[in-house]
């Protein structure tokens, strides 16, 4: 019955969003009963992202809410290392901003590999909570197992690795900013994935 359901939902959606520009609109329910397909387009070239509603339900609800007021578009990948993360999501474009909130760490036993989408925050003596930043995020270069359970994984990169190896091999200046900025040009959700039984 519950499959019969969200197979109905994700046909509505789907219908919804043929002929939209913005990309799929989810409610907050139907992302708890599926991974949201996120597109998101840099001057890079094209990520496609899967949320994990189903291990980081508010992180991935938040993402998703983000993405369909168009907070995203047009910020800049702020903060890239090669061989460790590519971080962007802040509309100051320095480390420093978000959208006046954060978010509750949902950890789990998922590991840092590469493509990881994961929630940014504050160091530890600043934010012994580990809250996660309200819209910064990472997506790591490569494996990284020393965050692993130190930081909310919400997220992997399904399409665009290669994308995701340009921007980290973008030059970089003080702070690690790019020397040119790496653009999100648009981000948009394009489907939903039904969770694994």
């Amino acid at each position: 019955m519950k499959r019969t359901i969200l197979a109905l939902m994700i046909g509505a959606v789907i219908i919804g969003f043929v002929g939209c520009k913005k990309g799929l609109v989810l409610t907050e329910e139907q992302v708890m009963q599926g991974n949201p397909i996120v597109q998101m387009t840099t001057s890079k070239g094209v990520l496609t992202l899967e949320l994990f509603s189903d291990v980081a339900p508010k992180h991935a609800w938040n993402f998703v809410k983000l993405t369909q007021e168009g907070f995203y578009n047009g910020l800049i990948f702020h903060r890239v290392i090669k061989n460790f993360m590519i971080q962007g999501g802040d509309p100051q474009g320095n480390g420093q901003g978000g959208p006046g909130y954060t978010l509750d760490a949902e950890f789990s036993n998922l590991k840092h590999k590469r493509g990881t989408l994961a929630a940014a925050r504050l160091g530890d003596q600043a934010n012994p909570q580990k809250r996660s930043s309200g819209s910064q995020f990472y997506i790591c270069h490569v494996d990284c197992p020393h965050l692993d359970g130190q930081y909310t994984i919400y997220g992997t990169v399904l399409e665009g690795l290669d994308v995701v190896d340009a921007i980290a091999s973008t030059p970089t200046g003080r702070n690690d900013k790019p020397l040119e900025d790496v653009v999100i040009k648009d981000v948009r959700v394009t489907g939903i994935k039904p969770h694994q039984s």
